[in-house]
């Protein structure tokens, strides 16, 4: 079995200035959202974050970004977090963009023992400056080095006592890759099941990856709520 916190501060304790930290969701979706409330409460600080974007500007990890807690963020794209965005125009805070799909990449190879690999996305933009580049079968391809981190923050919809993790639907999006490229993974699920409760068929992150878990209820906030009039 593994160490199943009570409480999410508790959960976090071990997270230090200056950690590296990824973690997974798309938007809001499948973010571990109280993880992230207790990384605020914590008030630890100078954070690099790996993560697809940074949440909105009062959830998620936006609500990091607004207490100043992040020192660089690394990902595919600004958003429609207005205090991202005024924090990268004022220099506030170190920003590296990443296409997706090398963002991805670089996360899944982190988590298996790949230090690099060739892309062709890039090729030819600013994103190439400074990175070395070959040529296959007369077509030019950058060097991209593996991403990895101090700590992994995921949400999934079940896990089992042993640690293993299935995600809801596109809620999955990129916590299986970040659940295996961190040292430490944190597991924030929704229902947790004795041992052999779990179809071993349906398990899409095996326990080996995660190290501690924590169930919890979540808000789920929608990040653009469009209705009918």
């Amino acid at each position: 079995m593994k160490t199943i916190h009570t409480s999410f501060d508790e959960a976090v304790k071990d997270i230090h200035d200056g950690a590296v930290i990824m973690v997974g969701g798309f938007g809001l979706c499948g973010i571990p959202e109280n993880l992230i409330i207790a990384l605020v409460n914590k008030g630890v600080k100078d954070l690099t974050v790996i993560s697809n974007n940074c949440g909105v500007d009062d959830w998620g990890l936006g609500l990091l970004l607004k207490n100043k807690q992040i020192k660089k963020m690394i990902g595919s794209y600004v958003g429609e977090n207005k205090e991202f965005e005024r924090q990268v125009l004022s220099g506030e805070i170190d920003v590296e963009l990443i296409p997706q799909g090398t963002l991805a990449e670089k996360i899944r190879a982190g988590g298996a023992g790949i230090p690099a690999f060739y892309t062709p996305a890039g090729v030819g933009t600013p994103i190439a400056e400074g990175k070395e580049s070959k040529v296959f079968d007369g077509k030019e391809y950058l060097l991209e080095k593996a991403l990895k981190a101090d700590f992994s923050l995921v949400r999934a919809w079940k896990a089992d006592k042993m640690g293993n993790l299935v995600y809801h639907k596109t809620a999955r999006n990129f916590n299986p890759m970040i659940a295996a490229a961190g040292k430490v993974t944190i597991a924030e699920v929704e229902h947790l099941y004795e041992i052999g409760e779990l179809d071993p068929n349906e398990i899409q992150t095996p326990s080996i990856y995660v190290q501690t878990m924590i169930e919890g209820e979540q808000e789920k906030r929608i990040e653009k709520l469009t209705i009918t009039k």
